[in-house]
Order: structure tokens, then sequence, then C-alpha cells
């Protein structure tokens, strides 16, 4: 196999590919998000505050494990979907990228073969004579 097919076939290429773009994407999100998200959580915040002492007696240290091994679970489970969603995301950045650029190659290559043809047709012969009768 040669590198090019390696790459094309490891998962965690498509994924690294996916969580890029995902990443771009997202970034292009975050100032009109900033502004909204400042309100909410001030108040929100405020209305914590308040509720934390309640919590703090209903909380008994015995159910802290089970909690614990179930949060793991969840986000072990969670982090395996991100990582495929992840690669699905790069398979199609990666395809896109590769027709660009065979697109952008083909469209270089072409020149080049009408360079070639046209230098033919100069009339010269492959010696380098005149192919012209007298």
């Amino acid at each position: 196999m040669t590198l090019a097919s390696n790459i094309r076939e490891n998962k965690a290429v498509y994924a690294v590919a996916g969580a890029g773009d995902f990443a771009v994407e997202k970034l292009r999100e975050v100032p009109g998000q900033v502004d909204r998200y400042r309100e909410q959580v001030r108040g929100t915040v405020d209305r914590y505050r308040g509720e934390v002492s309640r919590y703090q007696r209903r909380v008994d240290a015995k159910d802290l494990p089970g909690a614990a091994v179930a949060y793991a679970t969840h986000f072990g489970t969670r982090a395996v979907e991100l990582i495929d969603e992840l690669a699905e995301r790069g398979k199609k950045v990666v395809n896109r990228e590769a027709v660009q650029v065979a697109e952008i190659t083909e469209a270089d290559a072409k020149p080049a073969t009408r360079t070639r043809t046209a230098q033919r047709g100069t009339g010269t012969g492959r010696q380098g004579r005149s192919t012209t009768k007298k």
C-alpha cells in the first residue's frame, strides 16, 4: 500500500481533519454567542448561589462512587461517538480537498500539454530538419 492509501484509510486522520473543520465552524460563531450568553450566565449564577446551600445538605458521601461511575461511563460513550462523528466529517473534508487538488492539478497540466502540441507543429522533423518540400 502507498502512503496516500494508508492515510486515506486511517480513521485518526479523518478525525483530526473533522475536528479542525468543526473548530473553524464553531470559532466563527463565537463572537455573537459571547454577547448573548453573558447576561444569561450572570442571571444563572445569582440564582444558583441560593440553591447551593440546599443541595449541600442533601448529598450523601456514599452516593458519590456510583455517580462517578455513571459519569465516567457516559463520558466514555460520548467520546467514542464524538470521534466517529469527527471521522465522518473529516472524510468529507479530505475528499473535498482531494477533488479540489485534482482539479487544480488537471487545470495546470492542460497548458503544458498545449505547449508541447504547439511545439510539434512548427514544421521540423525528428532530427530538426525542415519537413517542408523545396
